[in-house]
């Protein structure tokens, strides 16, 4: 099937994009997206395939657009400095971009979605250096990432939805939130750098 001329593909994902940032998710639909560009709805077929499709290259494009402020947060940042400046550009991602953002809260399985699967997972080998850097076991990687982003997702969701409604100021309260979970990371990574019994009785025979 012919592309519509003067349309292309990044375009019509493009504006799937501002129309979820602008009105959350579920106001991304074909006929929405394709009243932004002023072409018909069945155009957007030579584009996409179907509403399914429309949503998955957001998303794909929402997990690029994550990984790359990721990355650039922790570029040339070690330790702590380097996960409270991934912290907060992880934040920064989900107030911009909050439609785009609720379309990564779902990673398909590698099976299912291959790309989208590793579009999703890019920022983690970066934040494992991080990790690992600060004396944590590469085994601890993964199951630290998630409580890391456990910790922030639940704070934009609830920062988003309106969810604090107690006096003072939310971004301080985001500055604890931040210094309580790295103070758990760099805690159990002092435990894993602490030898063990078995280790310090070698040492004593050596």
């Amino acid at each position: 099937m012919a592309r519509k001329r003067g349309i292309e593909s990044r375009q019509v994902v493009a504006a799937a994009a501002i129309v979820a940032d602008a009105d959350g998710l579920d106001a991304v639909t074909l006929a929405r997206v394709a009243a932004a560009l002023d072409v018909a709805s069945p155009s957007l077929y030579s584009h996409v395939e179907g509403l399914a499709g429309l949503r998955r290259e957001l998303a794909l494009r929402a997990a690029t657009g994550l990984a790359d402020a990721l990355s650039t947060a922790i570029e040339g940042r070690v330790g702590v400095d380097a996960l409270q400046a991934l912290a907060h550009a992880y934040r920064g991602f989900a107030k911009q971009h909050p439609g785009q953002y609720a379309a990564i809260n779902t990673t398909p399985s590698r099976a299912d979605d291959d790309e989208l699967f590793a579009a999703l997972a890019a920022p983690v080998p970066g934040i494992t250096t991080v990790l690992t850097g600060l004396g944590l076991p590469t085994s601890d990687s993964v199951p630290v990432i998630r409580t890391l982003r456990s910790a922030l997702h639940g704070f934009v969701m609830l920062e988003a939805s309106g969810g604090f409604g107690l006096p003072g100021g939310v971004d301080e309260s985001f500055d604890v939130l931040v210094d309580i979970v790295i103070a758990g990371i760099t805690a159990r990574a002092a435990v894993a750098r602490t030898p063990g019994p078995a280790s310090q009785a070698a040492a004593r025979a050596d």
